[in-house]
């Protein structure tokens, strides 16, 4: 059988190259539309796996599908993907700021990973995709089906692939499906398709028919018969076949005619067709049937789809993602190759189509991706759906940290020397000079102080109080000294109540602190490499509680983003600061700081989109109120989203009598 070979195929043994099985736990970062009654049970040890929870997963398929395998090896009914596939690969997104639109580049991390796969070309691209292949043949079902999109750049090296890992007898269709209209091209002949390779895992993989609407010439020449009513049929030979032999219990004489081979059906059935007027006698006294097409399902699906349009500019379900797929497209896959209740996975969710035509047509779903913007606009368009059921966002969090800073700085038995290695690395990041002699504060930059935060737990308030009081011994006490007043504090995670309560204690200390996050991307030896590191400044919340007996209402009142890392024309478009959100959500009752961390629960949230432009206009809805059953203390969690998919969260605590 031919073989593809890539440089990194096999190693210098020439043993083949597996992919690599780091298999993290998912952390559970909100749930929406879930039940009180099965949060409690979450929180306080019960069970809480009593029912499925779609799963909307942020992170690079190299970690999350062997993260998954333990739970769904082969148990996954039909994968679609619709991988990154075109060497011009744009992940742009279009953004909107009131009636002004802009083009959000690519983040750092999306072009890291496309550096990766095409940063060698054919041989990177290839080792690429034969990872991600290997592990979805073990997530699928023994009676599963994948659906590969693809377009010419690789289309027939992906084939090789596929066959190589499924299996050549596996392969059911090469689906051409025509995405645009005829255009000029500059190589010649214009390409209009792309390809969708489908397979079965095994011979059981199911397939149900679909049909199309017949097209006009058809109808024209075979229903070109009408009834008064208007109802078009065909007719249609009801004499057997002559290659199909006499039957005898079928011949018989009819209206004083008997065919020579026999009748199509039997005498009784011949009679029902005949009273209900359903049958044609010609001038030769030979009867046809009447076949009326409403009660045709239409032409047998074949593999050149040409009547599904791409998604238009003017579509309702536009989000904005240039590569974004029909719904119709995904609505034909899963009718397919699949059943409700059945479990459709697409790791390369993107602007979420293949998730949100799985809601529809219930099926279960998970969906991931590398951006954090897929995964926030994936969530608006579940939410904009009527009924949507339960689903979970999730990611690897610090589990895929503890695994970088082990394989890169060593095991838990040097933790204290991983730990200077791991801060040391963070600083010269970050362009800061390291300081020996403190606990909490490890580095200096520009004459401010630079705390660095683990890669397991997330900064919290009770760290900025020990944070300001070594600061305050530290103050001229050598050459090290603080020479301002501030610290520049780095984290990966930042606790829900940071806000107000860590700005106080270091307000109260004099001192300025800047909260900062460090990158994903730090992770990414590549991106570190070529310098690609860049680290943000949280921004800042501020809102209004008011309160009247057990109402309690909400009132955004401002929202600052550093300007870091926002394109100037953008920020020329804002007038006001509420045109920086995009989508804000509350937990009325969220329990961190009781028992341990608690999720985000999403019990309420307003966002932009395109379809809710009118209603929302220029000013976001920016208040909600809320009221509560049982008196008691009530910790509520605010999360926004601005319109660069970064999120912000604050806590705020009542007491409802």
């Amino acid at each position: 059988m031919v073989e593809l070979i890539w440089d990194g195929k096999y190693d210098a043994n020439g043993r083949r190259v597996a992919p690599p099985r780091l298999k993290l736990p998912f952390q559970t970062v909100e749930t929406v539309n879930e039940s009180a009654e099965l949060r409690q049970r979450s929180l306080f040890g019960g069970p809480r796996e009593t029912g499925w929870r779609n799963r909307l997963i942020w992170g690079d398929k190299k970690y999350v599908l062997p993260a998954l395998l333990d739970e769904f090896a082969g148990k996954v009914d039909l994968i679609y993907i619709d991988p990154p596939f075109n060497v011009g690969a744009d992940f742009s997104y279009q953004l909107e700021v009131e009636d002004a639109h802009f083009t959000k580049e690519a983040s750092v991390i999306e072009q890291k990973a496309y550096r990766d796969t095409w940063g060698r070309g054919l041989d990177s691209y290839l080792a690429w995709f034969d990872e991600a292949v290997r592990y979805l043949h073990e997530l699928l079902s023994e009676k599963g089906s994948i659906y590969v999109h693809i377009d010419w750049h690789v289309g027939h090296y992906a084939k090789v692939l596929l066959d190589d890992v499924f299996g050549y007898e596996s392969f059911r269709a090469d689906i051409t499906w025509k995405r645009t209209a005829a255009h000029n091209d500059t190589r010649g002949i214009g390409v209009v398709n792309d390809s969708i390779l489908y397979y079965g895992k095994s011979q059981n993989s199911p397939y149900f028919p679909q049909f199309v609407p017949y097209d006009q010439d058809y109808l024209d020449t075979f229903y070109r018969h009408s009834e008064d009513d208007g109802r078009r049929y065909r007719l249609h030979q009801i004499e057997r076949n002559p290659a199909l032999g006499v039957r005898p219990n079928l011949k018989y004489e009819y209206q004083g005619y008997t065919p020579r081979y026999g009748w199509m059906v039997e005498e009784g059935k011949l009679k029902e067709f005949d009273e209900k007027g359903m049958l044609v006698w010609s001038s030769n006294g030979k009867p046809q049937r009447k076949i009326y097409l409403e009660e045709e399902k239409g032409r047998p699906l074949h593999n050149i789809w040409d009547d599904i349009p791409p998604v238009q500019s003017q579509s309702k379900e536009r989000t904005g993602y240039n590569t974004q797929k029909p719904e119709t497209l995904l609505e034909r896959i899963i009718n397919a190759s699949s059943n409700a209740g059945d479990l459709v996975l697409d790791c390369f969710c993107g602007s979420g189509t293949t998730a949100a035509v799985a809601e529809r047509l219930g099926r279960r779903w998970i969906a991931a991706d590398l951006g954090r913007f897929a995964i926030h606009t994936t969530r608006k368009r579940l939410l904009g759906m009527a009924d949507v059921r339960p689903f979970v966002v999730q990611n690897l969090g610090k589990y895929e940290r503890q695994a970088w800073q082990a394989a890169e700085f060593g095991g838990p038995e040097r933790a204290a020397e991983v730990v200077g290695q791991y801060r040391r690395f963070i600083l010269d990041l970050y362009g800061a000079r390291p300081v020996p002699g403190y606990v909490w504060l490890h580095g200096v930059k520009g004459g401010r102080m630079v705390h660095v935060g683990p890669v397991d737990s997330p900064i919290t308030p009770a760290d900025v109080g020990q944070i300001a009081l070594e600061f305050r011994k530290a103050m001229g006490t050598g050459k090290d000294a603080p020479a301002q007043a501030a610290v520049d504090i780095l984290g990966w995670d930042f606790a829900f109540e940071l806000n107000e309560v860590a700005r106080q204690q270091a307000e109260a200390a004099n001192l300025k602190v800047h909260f900062v996050r460090i990158p994903r991307e730090v992770l990414e030896q590549k991106a570190v490499d070529q310098g690609d590191i860049r680290f943000f400044e949280l921004a800042a919340l501020d809102l209004e509680v008011g309160q009247t007996k057990r109402d309690v209402s909400l009132r955004l009142t401002d929202f600052v983003i550093p300007p870091d890392d926002v394109p100037d024309d953008v920020q020329r478009a804002i007038s006001h600061w509420s045109q920086w959100i995009d989508y804000w959500a509350v937990d009325w009752d969220n329990k961190s700081g009781l028992m341990s961390a608690d999720t985000f629960h999403n019990m309420w949230q307003a966002y932009r989109t395109r379809t809710k432009k009118k209603a929302a206009g220029p000013s976001l809805q920016l208040q909600t109120t809320h009221r509560y059953e049982e008196p008691g203390e009530y910790t509520i969690m605010v999360k926004v989203i601005d319109i660069l998919g970064n999120d912000t969260t604050k806590t705020v605590r009542v007491s409802v009598p």
